[in-house]
């Protein structure tokens, strides 16, 4: 039996991460620890590509288009929604998920979905650096698994 373990070597990684600037200071935050998180795996600042546009519902189409350039291992989708007094909550937060998950299934490259959907201010900032630290790693891990499984591909 071969079995393919996680690893977190990032050295030789290529990451475009798109925040959203909408709920800035979350935004922000999680891009921090996100950054730094890359760094200590090993990411070179060099190899890291940073956009921003205006919220949650604009990230999928700069990860689509991003994804098919063809030039990153991983891709980091960063930002927040917070709940306010009307449907709009739901409605971001389902489709910036959905679109999310679609650009990573159409494009065959790992997305790490960092957006925060949370009812109140207060809980996103308690929770951007775990978040923002937890998205480098799976983008990591999901950009070394997926390229093991192109490497199979090729001596099955």
């Amino acid at each position: 039996m071969r079995e393919i373990k996680p690893g977190l070597n990032a050295a030789d990684l290529r990451i475009a991460i798109v925040r959203g600037r909408f709920n800035e200071s979350i935004g922000a935050g999680l891009q921090v620890s996100c950054l730094q998180r890359l760094g200590a795996l090993g990411v070179l600042p060099e190899r890291i590509l940073l956009l921003s546009v205006p919220g949650a519902l604009e990230i999928p189409l700069a990860l689509q288009q991003l994804a098919a350039t063809g030039h990153y291992d991983a891709l980091i989708a960063l930002g927040a929604v917070v709940r306010g007094d009307t449907y709009h909550f739901e409605v971001v937060s389902n489709e910036s998920a959905s679109g999310i998950t679609q650009v990573q299934l159409d494009a065959g490259v790992p997305v790490a979905n960092g957006i925060l959907t949370t009812d109140t201010e207060e809980q996103a900032l308690a929770r951007v650096r775990q978040k923002g630290s937890d998205c480098a790693e799976v983008a990591v891990e999901m950009a070394n698994l997926a390229r093991e499984i192109r490497n199979e591909k090729r001596t099955a």
